[in-house]
């Protein structure tokens, strides 16, 4: 009999199941029945096992079956065995998971102390997640948009946060995956220029064990359960989350709009060894994950626990999840969480070349996806930004850093300079082009825009952990007032080095990456680590207000002009001659000039393309190249962006740039003074 694929598959009037698990002894098959208050179950044992998969044929199963696994075997948690069968298991390749922690007592697979003491004899069902048999998939109904990278602009999103109080979308589908479908979100998404959505973790979510102890959730997902499965919170039906997610799928895509998954294959929900036993832990610990002495978690994700990249279990069951949602859905791409993990077999130190990093890569299926690193973990030994090969973008953490660093005043000006021209430093050496690098101020982790412009310190108390978590390094600013302001002048200055910072984005070569949110003027309150808040906190406020209006447009507006003008989205390095970098005196830059400590202000001339960024206190006089004449197509400090007047200024006119302003003129497509 075949073994493979793993999981449940329809097979006429019978299921195939299949499980990997080396360490089992026995390994059942429950299928699950009856009301959530009053289950039964009716074990059927796996006889057959093959390279460490047990498999078998169950006749008289069909799809919507409910069911798990209990494997019997060693309990000898000082090596890492921590089989338990009073615990029902979630099917790692299941494709549709239902229920959730309930109990967490019944969750644990321990009793006592989860080193020394012995497994825990509370039976699980009833209190976790179950999986769900599905029919095959019937693949996406539309071809992939398959957009270059060079015109692609990224908007990062969380599909319950950003429609939940979307006033146009019917109440029962906000927060779901029809509400990201709905007409007026999907308007709203093309008005600002975006070309792909990158949706936080949509596979389906399990809260951690220290969350659901404080009854908080992980609203943001980085707490996966199945990798296959469309998170069910998502549906606005209870159990339709397969069927709405490719409804979801089907509308961006007919709108011209990517999608791209935030995937998490470096750690589980399980936690650490005290956590609980779900489906990875109970299966195979020593097969799923990065252990240390003693039985413990290698702890390299800050969760816990890490799943071990130079695992061939591992390995398999990433590669397969994400071809799944490319076959199945029609997922365009991938941005993977903490993706240094992935190149450090057994926690070890990175390699570029590692197996799963390789395997990803070279996948028939994933190598004509969009592939994005964040390029980094929880320790100094993972921070690898430029360190990935050739099929990967990643998160541009120095892009990031040089451009907040530039707009409040900090750094020098030859690393933003670099940044603002694809960061060829760090990726042309690899063979990689300027798309490589994924441009963002912000992200989901960290300061909304508004709040970049608002605080100087991070205010987590909301989050129940004493303010002690999220980062402290911000390279924030807040002009003079911690947070809210009743003065005009402090709110114009916030605002106009918003937009700053939103044009400098956008009109970097590389690929740009904006937060949902963030041209809605949204605020966390000083919050940089709103994990745990599904509250308004979190979500996207639509409420009509001018600033948010006028913000909204100019995103629209820098975005139009990145659209219009190939120079502003290029996809080959600059060569030398291409480009004329300008001082506001009127000539070219110097060497000495790109170490002066005190320059904030700095012209790229591209093509037809000129840019002058001013990030100074006060206004600077600026004479622009005598080649011109020049139009002025972009005023940062206009509050939509239009400049007050269109008309052409002569090569050599000396011009005012304000305070925190990005100026964007065209001009002759050539360069020299």
């Amino acid at each position: 009999m075949p073994v493979f694929p793993l999981g449940a598959h329809v097979d006429g009037d019978a299921v195939r199941f299949a499980v990997a698990s080396t360490s089992a002894e026995v390994v059942e098959v429950c299928l699950v029945d009856g009301p959530d208050d009053a289950l039964t179950e009716r074990r059927v044992e796996l006889t057959e096992r093959t390279f460490g998969v047990w498999h078998g044929t169950i006749p008289g199963v069909r799809p919507g079956q409910r069911y798990g696994y209990r494997v019997h075997g060693p309990y000898r948690p000082w090596e890492g065995a921590r089989s338990n069968p009073a615990k029902i298991l979630v099917d790692p390749y299941s494709r549709q998971i239902t229920g959730r922690v309930t109990d967490v007592r019944a969750a644990r697979g321990w009793a006592g102390d989860p080193m020394t003491g012995p497994p825990d004899t509370v039976d699980s069902l009833g209190h976790v997640p179950l999986s769900v048999v599905t029919a095959p998939p019937e693949g996406p109904s539309r071809p992939r948009p398959d957009l270059p990278w060079s015109d692609t602009v990224i908007t990062e999103l969380h599909v319950r946060g950003f429609t939940r109080l979307h006033p146009e979308v019917p109440p029962e589908q906000r927060g779901t995956y029809l509400g990201l479908a709905h007409p007026a979100v999907i308007a709203h998404l093309k008005r600002i220029g975006t070309t792909a959505v990158e949706l936080l973790p949509v596979a389906s979510i399990a809260d951690e064990p220290p969350l659901l102890e404080r009854g908080a959730p992980n609203y943001w997902g980085y707490s996966t359960l199945g990798f296959m499965a469309p998170h069910a919170g998502y549906a606005s039906v209870p159990g339709a989350e397969v069927t709405e997610f490719v409804t979801m799928v089907d509308a961006l895509h007919a709108a011209g709009i990517e999608v791209i998954l935030d995937m998490v294959p470096n750690h589980t929900c399980e936690g650490g060894v005290g956590g609980s036993t779900l489906s990875y832990r109970g299966l195979d610990a020593r097969a799923y994950y990065s252990l240390g002495g003693n039985g413990h978690d290698a702890d390299i994700t800050g969760t816990g626990n890490t799943l071990d990249s130079g695992s061939p279990t591992v390995i398999r069951l990433v590669c397969d999840a994400l071809r799944h949602w490319v076959t199945a859905y029609g997922v365009d791409g991938f941005r993977i969480d903490l993706a240094s993990v992935l190149g450090r077999p057994r926690s070890g130190g990175f390699d570029p070349n590692a197996s799963l990093l390789t395997a990803i890569a070279v996948d028939p299926v994933l190598s004509t996806t969009k592939l994005i690193a964040e390029p980094w973990d929880a320790t100094g030994e993972g921070y690898r930004v430029g360190g990935f090969g050739v099929a990967w973008s990643e998160w541009n953490g120095r892009y990031r850093d040089a451009v907040r660093d530039f707009w409040r005043g900090h750094g020098l000006i030859g690393e933003v300079a670099s940044r603002l021209t694809g960061s060829s430093d760090i990726y042309a050496l690899s063979g990689r082009r300027p798309w490589a690098s994924v441009n963002f101020v912000t992200a989901h982790d960290g300061f909304t825009l508004r709040d970049l412009v608002s605080y100087e310190r991070k205010h987590n108390e909301a989050n129940g952990e004493a303010n002690r978590d999220g980062t402290d390094d911000n390279r924030s600013q807040n002009f003079g007032v911690e947070g809210p302001t009743t003065s005009p002048v402090i709110a114009e200055r916030r605002l106009s080095t918003a937009r700053a910072m939103l044009a400098t984005t956008l009109l970097s070569i590389g690929t740009p990456m904006l937060v949902a949110g963030d041209e809605r003027w949204r605020t966390q309150r000083g919050n940089n680590n709103a994990y745990c808040l599904d509250d308004e906190t979190s979500w996207v406020d639509w409420t009509p207000d001018p600033d948010a209006e006028n913000l909204t447009e100019f995103t629209s507006r820098v975005t139009a002009l990145r659209r219009a003008h190939a120079d502003l989205r290029r996809d080959r390095w600059l060569a030398d001659e291409e480009a004329a970098w300008w001082h506001p005196s009127g000539r070219l830059m110097t060497e000495q000039d790109w170490h002066d400590f005190g320059a904030c202000t700095i012209g790229v001339h591209v093509g037809d393309s000129l840019l002058l960024l001013h990030a100074g206190g006060a206004a600077v006089a600026c004479t622009l190249p005598k080649v011109g004449p020049f139009r002025p197509v972009l005023d940062s400090t206009r509050a939509t962006g239009r400049p007050v007047s269109g008309r052409l200024l002569p090569g050599g006119t000396t011009i005012t740039l304000p305070p925190r302003s990005v100026l964007l003129l065209r001009g002759p497509a050539q360069v020299g003074d």
